[in-house]
């Protein structure tokens, strides 16, 4: 269901059990859905049946990014990390957007790759024309595998050939593009490589050796844009967040981390809706070398009116059906959450909240400094690990952030002089 209005205020100051009231409220989220975020998730004989070995569960917390407004819809945005300050960012991020209308994000159709690798090809170049004029059986023998991606609108529609030069020889590199609809993919692709592989074999000769999606999904590529307004954040933090972009963008050590900032969000969102990061995180930064460096995934300008004008571009393999998104009682809560009703919009709301977090990232580094943000999570971080709870931890965390001392030896020496 849709919310009217994802700036809840005050939403910070709640305890856990009034926030997921009111999370309850707004989304239309039953009993059970609520138990669900509240310590009754994935049960040790699911987890059982999604890996091996299984000896236990390991939680991470899950917050609510607010104030998000994305292509004119507000979305309250679920996050699932263990970074502190993040959701925090985000939402203050967002919040900043709203003057200016929010986000506005648009993807691509969500098409996956499939490679085949061919070796033992004589004449490589010959064989690549050879698959391109079986390309239409190929792709009706690709499409025969998925009936059921069939019926939704997607399937096969595209082969592409490469030849690569390696030690072995030439490598003929056969791309299968698929049309993945609302799925992430891997299993569809994966399926319709393996169909292909005999018969790429029979037209080249050669011998087929990996069959096996590409994770740089650069044909399912998200954008998003959003404008700060000079009035609203200031035409000296506009100047430093520009000079904290340039900096990125001429140096790959800068930019590792700049990258990285934007990823907290995107992969906050990645979590909490079961996706895969690892496939995500791959993508973002294979696809932030493709001209030849490694570059920022984000740009920064100043716009005509003197405003800040900040856009992303990513891939984004992500999917709103199958998989963990399906059957994990947590993210199966968090897409209610969100309410999402394609893994477009999924990936729209995730490119938007990755400007976001950089955006909050690069605000702080330009001002006040990225520490005064992480300062006071990161003393109750240290203050538990030190023993303290209750009124002692309240005092800690105020006493080492006052002092500047957010160390762990520190918020031992507190714990006892408090707990005395």
């Amino acid at each position: 269901m849709a919310i009217e209005d994802s700036g809840l205020s005050g939403f910070h100051k709640m305890d856990i059990e009034e926030r997921t009231k009111k999370i309850g409220q707004l989304c239309g989220l039953k009993e059970e859905e609520l138990e669900v975020l509240t310590g009754r998730g994935l049960s040790n004989e699911m987890a059982d049946r999604m890996i091996e070995n299984v000896i236990g569960t390991y939680e991470l917390p899950l917050g609510i990014a607010t104030n998000f407004r994305v292509n004119e819809r507000d979305y309250l945005v679920p996050m699932v990390m263990e970074e502190s300050s993040v959701v925090a960012a985000a939402s203050y991020a967002a919040k900043l957007s709203r003057p200016t209308g929010g986000f506005h994000a648009h993807s691509t159709d969500p098409v996956m790759i499939s490679q085949i690798q061919v070796t033992g090809v004589h004449d490589p170049h010959r064989a690549s024309v050879e698959l391109m004029e079986n390309k239409v059986r190929l792709l009706e023998l690709a499409d025969e595998q998925d009936p059921v991606l069939l019926r939704y609108g997607g399937g096969a529609r595209d082969l592409m050939c490469r030849v690569l030069e390696c030690r072995y020889g030439s490598y003929l590199i056969v791309h299968l593009l698929v049309d993945c609809r609302d799925a992430m993919g891997a299993n569809a692709v994966n399926t319709m490589a393996e169909a292909l592989a005999p018969e790429v074999e029979r037209i080249t000769g050669g011998r087929v050796y990996l069959r096996i999606l590409s994770n740089l999904a650069r044909y399912r590529l998200t954008r998003a844009r959003v404008t700060y307004s000079k009035e609203v954040i200031g035409e000296e933090t506009i100047e430093g967040i520009l000079q904290a972009y340039e900096f990125a963008r001429v140096d790959p050590y800068r930019c590792a981390t700049h990258n990285k900032g934007v990823m907290n969000g995107v992969i906050g969102v990645v979590n909490a809706t079961g996706n895969d990061s690892r496939a995500v995180e791959a993508g973002a930064h294979s696809y932030a070398t493709m001209g030849g460096g490694y570059s920022p995934l984000t740009r920064w300008e100043r716009n005509s009116h003197g405003d800040l004008a900040g856009s992303i571009e990513m891939p984004l393999a992500v999917g709103i059906v199958g998989g963990v998104t399906s059957t994990h009682p947590v993210s199966k809560v968090c897409m209610k959450i969100l309410g999402v009703s394609s893994a477009r919009e999924l990936q729209e709301i995730m490119a938007s909240v990755g400007l976001a977090q950089n955006f909050a990232a690069l605000r702080a580094l330009a001002t006040e400094g990225i520490q005064k943000g992480h300062m006071k999570l990161h003393a109750q971080n240290m203050a538990i690990a030190a023993g303290a709870s209750g009124e002692i931890l309240d005092r800690v965390v105020e006493a080492m952030v006052k002092e500047g001392k957010v160390r762990a030896d520190r918020a031992r020496e507190l714990v006892e002089e408090f707990g005395g």
